[in-house]
């Protein structure tokens, strides 16, 4: 195992590479988002590395291992940048491993349908290394808008291998390893294009970089590094120096040639700052003309019609057209909500009316194996005590959770994938930034907060595609207010017994899902006015500007996408749930079953909580199956059934009639469901998004004020919707 130190200063860490032998050959994988980066590392590993069609999908470095002819290439996946200034964490990390993680070999995957944006980072890791890749993928969809692409001349313009990909196919990537092979045994010689700065600009750099090759010894680009030195990159040198473990920048020798470069750029009126201009105008000229000339136009008279990648603008022409009359409705001030909310409430309904059968089958199998671990117990003389711990107790905990959390999670997921491959999230987020930018947060936080509806771990974890810390911080302490898959089987049991009615037919799953989804409105609203409170309190500060690409429509993969989603995340927060379900199952047996005089723990505990439960609406029994449903939001209603029966078991009804009956017995009314609903949507998170958090933040303080925020507002809002009741005589 070798370890590689990435030097990340907003996000430090170390990545090991694990190498199989020493002959094994390490590969970078960079690119701009959505480009396919990520397929081509899938397809090539043979991982299920997350991929999505939205910006920002790989904020950390995945890898893997794909063999060819014999030998190992351990693929890294970095995060997707348009860039390697280092503007931001994901730029900085891909920047450092470039740098310092001792690549043989860089692959730059771009996209076929906008190369000429895309060559912009294919020539500053030029600058870097001349063990460069090009993967030009998304052929396919280049084909579909007529889109040419002379890759034999972009090879020539380049000095670098060139590779067309389809990856979603596997078209070209055995091409791709074997271009790559060529690199690293050097039968490939490559020459790569040099970029032609001013005259002034290319004598100071010549004048840097000879001294730094000289102290380098080819561990960093002397050339790059002294460019970046010359435009005032700080943190670079910063890094450079945690990476040789010398200031190689304040060594006295380079530091004078460093001072007189400056001198002579200032004299020609060149600055940092433009410096830094003329350097990003020369790499963007570069790319254009690379692209003109590898690109073919239609002819003299051509107008831009989309059509090609030299990124043209108008929008009336054929090429590219679906996309954009798509984007006139789905981002329309007029129409971009409403569709929101109507394929949100469409998503909820599929789930509800699709999740009923399969939830009541998966339980009746899952009690009918209890029944024979129960006989099995019998048969061995085992004492009671130790079956009610193990079957009674965390087998039917862990029974309950499968059935209630999989056929949803099975259904959602799917759905919810198909919308981001399809391209749908990133347009959410453009609905959205406005109402985030009211609230100083980051409109990003769109993405993390869809990614809440289906697991808040998963929503706290995509915050990382935040570039601010502030407004990370925000993005993480207020995901909790969006109702997780394992909420849903309660918000749905208690508006279908209260609201709409048990029959279960067409008309009721679809009232259902309305009222559902008015409650993940209520969910999205108090996001905002808990963002927008700290912003101006604990986390002062203005809301970021951040460039969000709105990637090409495309169709999704239905069987890849059910395949995926089944098994990188449903299985996934299934089986998280599942650990912590079984000792939760544990504790509720015992708190079932051991008594203090003749009460239960359970009960004597209700009884405690329950003057308190009552000013919200609820009662002792509601508030402590929250507060025992803390591993896992799935066993909350379990619990509750179990405390009214009086059994030491948690136990199932056959139909939701009979459970509104025993409700309705202990003392429920409207008021109570409402109550319970609300603070099923604000309170604090499972332990599993707990953890996470600690993780994500680095911090308990965090942790702990992101129990503290929905739990404060969840009390307020039910004693203010209760005494309101009672102050009307509802």
């Amino acid at each position: 195992m070798i370890g590689i130190v990435l030097v990340n200063n907003s996000n430090p860490e170390v990545l090991e590479i694990i190498k199989g032998s020493p002959s094994d050959r390490v590969i970078a994988l960079a690119g701009n988002p959505n480009v396919g980066k990520s397929t081509v590392f899938n397809n090539l590993t043979g991982m299920r590395q997350h991929t999505g069609n939205w910006p920002g999908k790989t904020v950390a470095s995945a890898q893997g291992v794909h063999n060819h002819n014999g030998n190992d290439y351990i693929l890294v996946d970095l995060p997707g940048t348009y860039s390697i200034m280092a503007h931001s964490a994901e730029e900085e990390i891909a920047r450092d491993f470039i740098l310092f993680g001792g690549a043989d070999a860089t692959i730059v995957v771009c996209d076929a349908t906008v190369l000429e944006r895309n060559l912009n980072l294919v020539l500053q890791v030029m600058e870097i290394t001349k063990n460069v890749i090009v993967c030009v993928n998304l052929l396919d969809e280049a084909r579909k808008k007529n889109i040419e692409i002379d890759l034999a001349a972009l090879e020539e313009e380049l000095g670098v291998p060139v590779v067309g990909t389809s990856a979603r196919s596997g078209e070209g990537l055995t091409e791709l390893i074997e271009r790559t092979e060529e690199v690293y045994s050097e039968t490939y010689i490559a020459t790569p294009k040099k970029i032609e700065y001013e005259d002034d600009i290319t004598d100071s750099i010549k004048a840097l970089a000879d001294k730094l090759d000289q102290k380098l010894e080819g561990e960093v680009s002397g050339t790059w590094l002294a460019l970046r030195a010359l435009e005032g990159d700080e943190l670079l040198c910063n890094n450079v120096h945690k990476y040789l473990g010398r200031n190689i920048m304040e060594e006295t020798d380079v530091k004078s040639v460093l001072i007189e470069a400056r001198r002579k750029l200032k004299l020609h009126g060149i600055s940092g700052d433009i410096l830094k201009d003329m350097v990003v105008s020369r790499i963007v000229y570069t790319a254009q003309e690379v692209a003109e000339i590898v690109t073919p136009r239609c002819g003299a008279d051509c107008v831009g019609c989309g059509t090609c990648a030299l990124g043209n603008k108008n929008p009336d022409m054929v090429g590219g057209s679906r996309d954009r009359k798509l984007d006139r409705i789905l981002t329309s001030k007029k129409f971009g909500i409403p569709i929101m909310f109507a394929l949100l409430c469409g998503a909820l309904w599929i789930t509800i009316a699709g999740a009923n059968y399969p939830s009541e089958m998966l339980a009746d199998f899952l009690f009918w194996i209890q029944d024979h671990l129960t006989a099995l117990f019998m048969r061995l003389g085992s004492p009671d005590w130790l079956h009610g711990l193990l079957v009674l107790g965390v087998y039917r905990v862990l029974a309950w959770v499968v059935a209630v959390m999989l056929p949803p999670m099975a259904i959602f997921f799917p759905i919810f994938t198909m919308l981001e491959d399809f391209g749908y999230l990133p347009r959410v987020a453009f609905n959205l930034d406005h109402h985030f930018k009211k609230a100083k947060a980051c409109g990003k936080q769109a993405l993390t907060m869809c990614m809440g509806f289906g697991c808040n771990c998963a929503g706290v974890i995509g915050c990382r595609i935040i570039d601010s810390p502030r407004e990370r911080l925000i993005a993480i302490l207020t995901n909790n207010f969006v109702p997780c898959n394992g909420r849903f089987p309660t918000l749905i049991a208690i508006i279908s017994m209260f609201f709409v009615g048990v029959a279960g037919g067409l008309v009721d799953s679809l009232l259902s899902a309305l009222v559902l989804a008015a409650i993940i409105v209520l969910g999205i609203f108090l996001t905002f006015r808990a963002s927008h409170f700290l912003s101006v309190t604990i986390l002062k500060g203005e809301s970021s500007f951040f460039a969000l690409e709105l990637p090409p429509y495309r169709s999704p993969q239905v069987g890849k996408v059910i395949v995926r989603s089944i098994l990188d995340r449903t299985l996934r927060v299934l089986g998280r749930a599942v650990a912590i379900a079984a000792p939760a199952g544990l504790v509720i047996w015992i708190f079932a079953n051991v008594s203090v005089g003749e009460t239960t723990l359970l009960s004597f505990s209700a009884s405690l909580l329950d003057p308190f439960a009552r000013l919200l609406g609820l009662d002792g029994v509601i508030l402590l199956a929250f507060i025992l449903g803390f591993p896992a939001n799935e066993i909350v209603f379990p619990i509750i059934i179990m405390s009214y029966i009086s059994s030491g078991t948690i136990l199932e009804l056959d139909n939701l009639t009979e459970l509104k009956t025993l409700l309705v017995a202990n003392g429920w009314t409207w008021v109570t469901a409402v109550s319970t609903m609300l603070f099923c949507l604000c309170h604090w998170p499972c332990s599993t998004a707990c953890l996470t958090i600690k993780k994500e933040s680095g911090s308990y303080k965090w942790m702990g004020l992101s129990i503290l925020i929905p739990t404060v507002v969840g009390v307020v809002l039910c004693f203010a919707f209760t005494s309101t009741v009672r102050l009307f005589g509802f």
